[in-house]
C-alpha cells in the first residue's frame, strides 16, 4: 500500500511520518500545492506549524490546494489520519468535529503520555493494544466539542497534558475513515525512542487497506 504525507510550509514532522509509514508500506510526500494525491491509499496530515500557525493553528492550511483533494478523498471513503497540527487542520476543514484550543496552562508541553484505546474497532486502531505510550508536543491541544463525538483515544487517568475535554486524545468521524489525534505516533515506532506503540497505528491502516482491497472495495 501507499501512504501520502502532506507537507505544508512550516510542517516539521512530515519526514518522521513518512519514515514511520515507510516501515509498513510505501510512503511519499505530497506538497501543499499539489492537486493530485497520486493514487495513495491513505493520507497522513502530519504535525508541525503549518503557515506558522498564523490566525490560529490549521486555519490557513485548511485552504491549501491539496486539502480540496483530501476532502474529496475523505468523502469518497479514503482513510485520512491527522496528527497534532494535522488534527487541527482536519477540524478546521470540517472533516472532524470540535476544535483544538490553547492548553489550559497556556504553555507548550512535551512529554510521554499513556493513552487508553477506547475504540479498538477502527481502521486506525485495529492492531493496537488497550494502552499506548506515545509522546505529545503542542501548545494548542485542548480538545473541545459542544456536540457528542466518537472518541477513539483518551489520556489515561492523571495523564491529560492540556485540559482536553473528557481526557479526549483522539476522535474519528461518523463514517470511520477520518481520524485525528494530538499525540505523535510517528515518534514512537522504535524501542530506541522509548516506545514502538505508535507503529501499531500505521500497521492498523495497512491492515484496513489490505482488508478493503481483499474484499474488492
Amino acid at each position: 500500500m501507499k501512504f501520502g504525507v502532506i507537507r505544508f510550509p512550516g510542517t516539521c514532522d512530515d519526514v518522521d511520518a513518512q519514515l514511520a509509514a515507510g516501515r509498513v508500506g510505501d510512503a511519499e510526500l505530497l506538497w501543499h500545492r499539489d492537486r493530485d494525491l497520486r493514487g495513495v491509499d491513505a493520507v497522513i496530515v502530519p504535525g508541525g506549524f503549518s503557515y506558522g500557525d498564523y490566525l490560529r493553528a490549521g486555519a490557513i492550511a485548511r485552504f491549501a490546494p491539496v486539502m480540496s483533494q483530501v476532502i474529496e478523498f475523505a468523502h469518497a471513503g479514503g482513510l485520512v489520519f491527522g496528527i497534532c497540527n494535522g488534527f487541527q487542520i482536519l477540524c478546521e476543514a470540517g472533516l472532524l468535529p470540535g476544535a483544538l484550543l490553547v492548553n489550559d496552562h497556556l504553555k507548550f508541553v512535551f512529554r510521554q503520555v499513556n493513552l487508553d484505546v477506547v475504540d479498538a474497532d477502527t481502521a486506525f486502531t485495529r492492531s493496537c493494544p488497550p494502552r499506548l505510550s506515545i509522546p505529545v508536543k503542542h501548545t494548542t491541544g485542548r480538545y473541545y466539542s459542544p456536540t457528542p463525538v466518537q472518541v477513539v483515544l483518551r489520556y489515561s487517568a492523571g495523564e491529560n497534558p492540556n485540559g482536553s475535554q473528557d481526557d479526549i486524545a483522539g476522535v474519528i468521524n461518523a463514517e470511520g475513515n477520518v481520524f485525528g489525534m494530538m499525540p505523535h505516533p510517528e515518534h514512537a515506532v522504535d524501542p530506541l525512542t522509548g516506545s514502538s506503540d505508535g507503529l501499531r497505528m500505521f500497521e492498523s491502516i495497512r491492515a484496513s487497506v489490505e482488508a478493503r482491497v481483499g474484499a474488492g472495495a
